[in-house]
């Protein structure tokens, strides 16, 4: 669950089109012949990917501890910035970003499960419901991502990440903001609002295999995509796990 500084540019820090067209241009410029993108080839890797965060989630859920825990969300996040500026490092970072993350994951599940019975897999169940919608309704182009569209969806983004980063600075001082991670009507709605725009940014994500495939990126642009959809799908699952524990203590 990586949180970004300056990245609130783009929808998703890995899925930036300016970053894929900067791919294109400058292997282009450099008349560079090598293997081109495919959406097939993204969601294979995307695969991999998310076999190897499960390995380490398992890892972790069985042995939890406070360095796993802060080991995957800051080593996620230095991984995410590095690959931002190292986007041919992607078939060496994107694994890595899956490992390390999920040692996040499986701690974070552990620390969920230990005081609600069946919240992961209610929370696992979801956030895969959320994944196939989002998946036909962009397929069947009931939602189209268009600029107007993908523009809204950044901003929503860059919004909501830069209210958690402000609720982690002020934590340091020991200032909660309300209502962000308290339950009560006002903050299930707070939380339903964020899944609601984590799971339009899968829209994002979809969108953002095709063009790649279409701009002709390069190969390794599959593990780039791919990181970035494993990026969505982590804020998603764990904003389900906050939203589930509010409707509990409720």
């Amino acid at each position: 669950m990586a949180k970004r500084g300056n990245l609130f540019q783009s929808h998703n820090p890995v899925m930036n089109e300016r970053a894929l067209q900067g791919e294109v241009q400058s292997k282009s410029d450099g008349l560079i012949m090598q293997d081109k993108m495919t959406v097939q080839g993204a969601i294979n890797k995307s695969l991999i990917l998310f076999v190897l965060l499960l390995l380490t989630s398992a890892f972790a859920y069985m042995n939890p501890s406070n360095l796993f825990f802060y080991g995957g969300m800051f080593g996620g996040l230095g991984i995410v910035i590095l690959s931002v500026f190292k986007r041919e490092w992607s078939p060496f970072l994107a694994p890595m970003y899956a490992a390390v993350e999920g040692l996040f994951v499986g701690s974070i599940t552990a620390m969920y499960a230990s005081f609600m019975d069946g919240i992961i897999f209610n929370a696992v169940s979801l956030t895969f419901a959320l994944l196939f919608l989002m998946l036909f309704l962009y397929k069947m182009r009931i939602i189209k991502v268009t600029e107007k569209f993908r523009s809204g969806v950044i901003m929503a983004t860059g919004a909501v990440f830069v209210v958690y980063l402000a609720s982690w600075i002020l934590g340091m001082f020991g200032v909660s903001l309300p209502f962000l991670h308290e339950g009560g009507a006002i903050g299930i709605g707070i939380s339903l609002v964020i899944i609601a725009i984590a799971s339009l940014n899968l829209l994002l994500d979809f969108d953002f295999f095709e063009k790649g495939e279409k701009a002709g990126a390069p190969a390794y642009m599959e593990w780039f995509a791919g990181m970035g959809l494993l990026i969505t799908l982590v804020w998603l699952y764990v904003e389900i796990l906050r939203l589930l524990s509010y409707l509990s203590s409720d």
